[in-house]
């Protein structure tokens, strides 16, 4: 299968970009990043674009930095680029907990971030984990930046608070160097992707929770905090009732009539699964406040 035919870009800069997404306003635009998406989207015609822009060879958009007590990811940041940051793995734990688990070695070779999070796949693993995070997504057009807090970027099904003029620049996460993070996810059998997925990020104290941030992909159309679980956490010891009572909570905020619903599983089972893998994953957060510190 072949794509339609296309006007092709390769601007080298970030403002180069805009200016060609503003030229190219009234046509059908996309951005090219990573491509897993959009490329076999083309391919069967389900995305058909006049005019593509691959910001790949823009080299501000690269790079995994830590800035005072935030990490900052570029958005063309590779997700092996992220998994080989020890200040990832240390900075924002549930962030790299649900890299680990993107797709096979091949993608994470040559996905990005940004990709991920700007094309909002609901589920794809990252949008959970970016809540979980409290990630800041920072954009950028003719006006300038703005920053727009991950509880304010998902709307809906690939619809973010981006606008066609603007790009993603960089994820921005507060330190979280004391915190636990974990993310557990049903993969789809047939794609890999998340049936549902759920990112934890736990700061415990003495055996109790005292700040807690949990995400969720795959359930509904965008990703989704879910409080009540974080409420039933919060002031708590780290064990077993404590997440058996938290997980059964997950759907407490939900319209549990909008849970998606597909050929892969229906919305009822998907409420199921989110209690199930919100329990997985605060277990996982259990077994790694227990694990022993690694000698000096």
């Amino acid at each position: 299968m072949y794509p339609d035919e296309f006007n092709y870009y390769e601007p080298e800069t970030v403002e180069g970009a805009i200016d060609l997404l503003e030229d190219h306003a009234m046509e059908e635009t996309e951005l090219l990043a990573g491509g897993h998406s959009l490329l076999p989207a083309m391919k069967t015609g389900l995305s058909s674009p006049d005019v593509l822009i691959n910001i790949g060879k823009i080299d501000d958009l690269r790079g995994v930095t830590v800035n005072g007590d935030t990490l900052s990811v570029g958005t063309m940041s590779r997700y092996s680029d992220v998994l080989a940051s020890d200040d990832a793995h240390e900075h924002a734990p549930a962030l790299t907990a649900a890299v680990e688990r993107v797709g096979d070695r091949q993608v994470r070779n040559r996905g990005t971030i940004g990709g991920n999070l700007a094309h909002a796949d609901p589920a794809s693993d990252l949008p959970g984990a970016a809540l979980a995070s409290d990630a800041t997504l920072v954009v950028q057009g003719s006006d300038g930046e703005r920053t727009i807090p991950a509880d304010e970027f998902y709307y809906g099904m690939y619809a973010t608070d981006l606008s066609p003029t603007e790009i993603l620049t960089r994820i921005e996460v507060p330190s979280a160097a004391d915190a636990v993070g974990t993310y557990a996810k049903k993969p789809s059998p047939s794609s890999g992707y998340a049936m549902v997925g759920v990112a934890a990020l736990l700061t415990v104290e003495d055996g109790t929770v005292a700040s807690a941030r949990i995400g969720a992909n795959g359930a509904m159309d965008h990703g989704v905090r879910l409080k009540p679980v974080e409420e039933a956490l919060v002031g708590e010891s780290l064990d077993e009732e404590t997440i058996e009572t938290a997980a059964g909570r997950a759907t407490d905020d939900l319209d549990t009539t909008l849970m998606m619903d597909d050929l892969q599983a229906s919305g009822e089972f998907r409420a199921q699964l989110l209690e199930v893998y919100t329990e997985r994953a605060l277990e996982a957060a259990i077994n790694r406040t227990s694990a022993p510190a690694a000698a000096d």
